[in-house]
């Protein structure tokens, strides 16, 4: 059974699972489904296109899938898709998507600090940690288990490798490519993220493969040929090909 507080607005329209605790002050539109366990802490405003998992938390002022702010929206039906087990912090904001992409995905068991925004389109994975304030543009990509500090500001269409470090306060345009320490100004890369990756439990060996596969890659006036370097001296190493496949496809670039 659903808990609803008295002074929480749900549209008869909306389809609510089980065991969600609604808080007052609280809107659910028409055209939501939300599903277990989920928890909404009081003036949590749900709107028409979302898609919500399980054991979810929201807190106050946490505002989720809300119209994208693109002014080629012209109103089409698009979706806010969120998965298990996320904390989405006090006055989270995040856009439906648009005709781009039709959907904005947030995974599972991601912490969403305070007041960060993640704009239409965008792709967050599973098991990320967004700090308070940081803004992510339209049709951002980000992969699981990245660290992205505060006040992180993203350009639209960037890719965010997995198992990365995001120092707090940088600014970017460009891909920050998988398992590295992005920092300074401009934001370039500052090592690889050692701690991280040994807390997700990567042996000191892989830790050193990785480390020596960028040294490559950095080391060459075109990433090509690092590329070619590398895949030849660690064929049939899955993070190796990850870090290739990333640079090869980066549309925007990537950060040195």
């Amino acid at each position: 059974m659903n808990q609803i507080s008295p002074m929480a607005v749900v549209h008869p329209e909306a389809k609510l699972g089980d065991n969600n605790i609604i808080g007052p002050f609280c809107v659910i539109d028409k055209d939501v489904v939300l599903g277990d366990n989920n928890k909404l802490y009081n003036s949590v405003t749900i709107h028409a296109g979302a898609r919500i998992g399980s054991g979810n938390e929201f807190f106050p002022g946490a505002s989720i899938s809300t119209k994208p702010q693109d002014l080629k929206y012209k109103g089409e039906d698009t979706l806010c898709e969120i998965g298990d087990n996320n904390s989405i912090r006090e006055n989270v904001t995040i856009s439906r998507g648009t005709a781009s992409r039709g959907k904005t995905v947030v995974g599972s068991n991601n912490l969403l600090m305070e007041n960060m925004h993640v704009a239409h389109d965008c792709v967050i994975g599973n098991g990320s940690i967004i700090g308070n304030s940081t803004k992510f543009a339209g049709e951002v990509e980000i992969d699981d288990n990245a660290i992205i500090s505060a006040t992180v500001l993203c350009h639209q269409f960037c890719h965010i490798g997995g198992y990365v470090m995001i120092q707090g306060g940088c600014r970017f345009s460009q891909d920050i490519p998988p398992y590295i320490i992005a920092g300074k100004e401009p934001t370039r890369y500052c090592g690889i993220n050692i701690i991280g990756l040994r807390r997700r439990g990567f042996s000191n060996e892989l830790i050193d493969i990785i480390h020596d596969t960028y040294r490559i890659i950095y080391s060459k006036g075109l990433v090509k040929e690092g590329i070619e370097e590398v895949r030849a001296k660690y064929p049939d190493i899955k993070e190796v090909e990850y870090i290739c496949s990333f640079f090869e496809n980066s549309k925007r670039g990537v950060i040195r």
